[in-house]
């Protein structure tokens, strides 16, 4: 017969575990992450669903007795494999680009649904949902406030200029009045066209308005070219 009891109680736990974790991915997927909603209520559910089977495998096996074989139980083993598998999932999560690493808390969520999915699937349901509510606040709040800190960027920008005159000095200026520090430059002359390239490495907030700059720039003289790209992070 079955304990009804603890049928409802199991699949209560999956439930408040798909919710909470639900809840984790419905923050990530109003911001456009690959995992998100679905994703977090599978991985919630299944934690859940392994941390109810590991503390239940002792009623598989204790019909045998204890001289004929030997079972070794630890309710812990299929928890801790289940993080640390967390970690590949994670993983695929994590874009890295050449100045920048994306997906670091989508995959930091992933981990702690896992992590919340354990402890609903062991019973701890108060510290599940203090654990949810704190990651929310973090999540939704803490965007806000990360609003209004404007962190360091770095770019690299290509000039191509017409000639060989001291263009580079009105670049800097323009450059610097608006901010921007140039890290590092470097400079290649192509002499059958008559060209010098420079190469600048700049360090600047987020907020920068590029768009004026880069109007400001176009009205350089002898400018033919200029194009920038994400740089690398120091």
């Amino acid at each position: 017969m079955w304990d009804w009891h603890y049928l409802l109680v199991s699949l209560g736990k999956l439930f408040l575990a798909a919710v909470m974790g639900g809840a984790i991915g419905f923050e990530r997927e109003t911001h456009g992450q690959d995992a998100g909603l679905r994703t977090n209520i599978l991985v919630c559910v299944g934690a859940c669903l392994m941390m109810q089977l590991s503390l239940n495998m002792e009623e598989l096996f204790r019909h045998l007795p204890e001289t004929s074989t030997v079972v070794r139980l630890d309710p812990a083993r299929i928890a801790a494999y289940a993080i640390a598998s967390m970690g590949f999932l994670g993983a695929g999560a994590i874009i890295t680009g050449k100045g920048t690493v994306r997906g670091l808390t989508t995959a930091a969520g992933l981990w702690l649904v896992t992590a919340i999915g354990l402890t609903i699937g062991a019973g701890y349901m108060a510290p599940a949902l203090f654990t949810v509510i704190i990651s929310l606040i973090c999540l939704f709040g803490l965007r806000v406030v990360k609003s209004w800190f404007h962190r360091d960027t770095f770019t690299i920008m290509t000039l191509k200029f017409q000639g060989l005159k001291e263009h580079l000095d009105l670049v800097r200026k323009i450059l610097t009045e608006n901010r921007i520090n140039i890290g590092f430059t470097s400079y290649q002359r192509e002499i059958p066209s008559d060209s010098t390239t420079y190469r600048l490495h700049l360090a600047s907030k987020e907020n920068i308005p590029w768009g004026p700059i880069v109007k400001t720039l176009s009205d350089v003289p002898d400018l033919i070219e200029l194009q920038w790209q994400e740089g690398e992070t120091r």
